[in-house]
C-alpha cells in the first residue's frame, strides 16, 4: 500500500473508501492531493477484492475546489503551464471515468466548484440533506471548464447553464430533483445509509456492473444506431457467460 499524507485509504472487503484528509483546508484539491488520489483509484482498481470504492470528504465539507494557493500560482503561470496543471486534473475525471468498478460519491457539507465536478465524475452520488453544491467560479471570473463536462451528462441543459452562469449553491434535495444525486438522506442516518447504498452495489456481480458502466460511458460518444448495435455486441458475449 501506498503512502499517504492528504488521504486516507481504508480497503475493507470488498469496499475501498478513499477520504479526503486536508480538513483545515476543507479539502481542496491541490496537486498533492489529486497525486494521491489518483494513485490510490489505481490502487483500488488493482486489487482484486474491492468491488466498489466510495469516496468522501474528512470534517465538516466534501471538498471546496481547488486550493487557493494553486489558484494563486495559476495566475502568474503561463498558458502552458495552466495547461499541463489542468490535464493533471482531468486525468483524474478521466480515471474516474474509465476505473472499472462503480465509484460512489458520499457527499456531506459543501462540495464547490471543483469539488462539485469530483462528485459528479464518480458514478453515484449518495448525499446528506444538509449538503450544498455550487459551481462559483463565475464570480471571481472564471470558468468552470472541465467540470461542466459532467454536469451537462447529469442535468438538462438550461438548468446545468444557470448553476455554471450564476454560481449559486442548491440544497440536496434540489441536486436530487435535478438528477444530479441519486439519493439524499438524513444527516443523523448518513453513514447507516450509505453503508446499505453501498452494499447494495457491492453485491450485485462485479464482470456485469464493470460491463454496464463502460458500455452506459461509451454511448455518450455513439449515435442511436451505433449504441444499439454496442448493446447487441456485448448482449452477445454476456449471454456465453449466464
Amino acid at each position: 500500500m501506498a503512502h499517504y499524507s492528504q488521504i486516507i485509504y481504508a480497503p475493507e472487503g470488498a469496499v475501498t473508501t478513499i477520504t479526503l484528509n486536508r480538513p483545515d483546508k476543507r479539502n481542496a484539491l491541490g496537486e498533492r492531493l489529486i497525486g494521491e488520489l489518483k494513485d490510490a483509484l489505481a490502487e483500488a482498481e488493482a486489487d482484486d477484492q474491492a468491488r466498489t470504492v466510495v469516496l468522501r470528504g474528512a470534517g465538516k465539507d466534501f471538498c471546496a475546489g481547488a486550493d487557493l494557493a494553486q489558484l494563486e500560482k495559476a495566475a502568474r503561470a503561463s498558458v502552458l503551464e495552466n495547461r499541463e496543471s489542468a490535464a493533471r486534473a482531468a486525468e483524474l475525471f478521466l480515471q474516474l471515468r474509465k476505473l472499472k468498478k462503480p465509484v460512489i460519491a458520499a457527499v456531506h457539507g459543501r462540495a464547490l466548484a471543483g469539488g462539485a465536478g469530483l462528485a459528479s465524475a464518480c458514478d453515484l452520488i449518495i448525499a446528506a440533506r444538509s449538503a450544498q453544491f455550487a459551481y462559483p467560479e463565475v464570480k471571481i471570473g472564471f470558468v468552470a471548464a472541465m467540470v461542466m463536462t459532467f454536469l451537462r451528462r447529469n442535468v438538462g441543459e438550461k438548468r446545468a447553464f444557470e448553476l455554471l452562469a450564476t454560481g449559486g449553491a442548491i440544497s440536496a434535495e434540489e441536486a436530487e430533483r435535478l438528477g444530479l444525486v441519486n439519493r439524499v438522506c438524513d444527516d443523523a442516518d448518513f453513514d447507516t445509509e450509505l453503508d446499505k447504498f453501498v452494499t447494495e452495489v457491492a453485491q450485485v456481480g462485479a464482470s456485469a456492473v464493470m460491463l454496464t458502466k463502460s458500455l452506459l460511458y461509451h454511448i455518450d460518444a455513439m449515435n442511436f444506431e451505433q449504441a444499439l448495435r454496442a448493446g447487441t455486441g456485448l448482449n452477445a458475449v454476456v449471454r456465453t457467460r449466464a
